[in-house]
């Protein structure tokens, strides 16, 4: 794994990717410009190219992060030594609000797919913001619960479904985050690799390789390199699912 990066810059207008990047999180979207400002003027941003580790497990935890831009695998290390994902997570999304709550250390690895911008809070700024702005934490609670349902549902597919049904899960939520309807179909730029993918569900990446080629020989996908799915059937998907 590469080093984490260590540069850290005050965030900048020009540097990001529309007025307000803090805008693009769900947890402020009803700032009015005004605040939106408040929040812009406190946060520092940093950047990581595609493998980079935002921050280890067991690193302290003390700041709020949002992506700007890119996509972040959120993942732990079984006692085996193998990697699990827990969450895929993209612009808008947010990690340690937690974590603000009660000092700790992270229980989990975060790694850039991409290249990422990330929008940084501390935790005197972030107290200093939700006390004016109080909403916020309910749609922070609110998305937090969203994650806990997407975990009791990865818990349940490792442990009871088959794999065909596991495999058609994972791309009927990919479809849901990143899927985008073209005249070909739902078209998903995935954001992770077949081995990763194969990781997720538990499992082989050969298993993975065979069942997506036969779920395509079945017109349900298309299979376009090895980072792009069309879904030609959503019906049939589903019913695998």
């Amino acid at each position: 794994m590469e080093e984490k990066m260590k540069d850290t810059e005050l965030c900048s207008c020009e540097h990001c990717t529309g007025r307000y990047c803090a805008s693009k999180a769900p947890i402020f979207r009803e700032l009015d410009s005004g605040q939106l400002s408040e929040v812009m003027s406190k946060i520092l941003r940093r950047r990581y190219k595609k493998g980079q580790i935002i921050f280890f497990e067991g690193d302290v935890s003390d700041k709020f992060y949002i992506i700007n831009s890119g996509r972040v695998k959120i993942f732990k290390y079984t006692k085996e030594g193998k990697e699990q994902i827990l969450h895929i997570l993209s612009e808008g999304d947010f990690i340690g609000y937690l974590s603000l709550l009660k000092k700790g250390k992270f229980d989990f690895n975060a790694e850039a797919l991409e290249d990422v911008h990330v929008c940084l809070l501390t935790k005197d700024d972030f107290d200093k913001i939700v006390k004016e702005a109080p909403d916020i934490s309910l749609r922070i609670l609110e998305s937090l619960h969203d994650r806990l349902v997407s975990l009791e549902n990865l818990v349940q597919t490792l442990s009871t479904k088959d794999i065909e049904t596991r495999i058609a899960g994972l791309l009927k939520n990919f479809a849901k985050d990143f899927g985008v309807e073209q005249k070909e179909g739902l078209v998903i730029e995935l954001p992770l690799s077949r081995e990763e993918m194969a990781n997720y569900i538990g499992v082989t990446r050969e298993t993975m390789s065979r069942k997506l080629t036969s779920m395509q020989d079945e017109g349900v996908i298309e299979l376009i390199g090895n980072k792009k799915v069309v879904i030609k059937d959503m019906e049939a998907l589903e019913e695998m699912a």
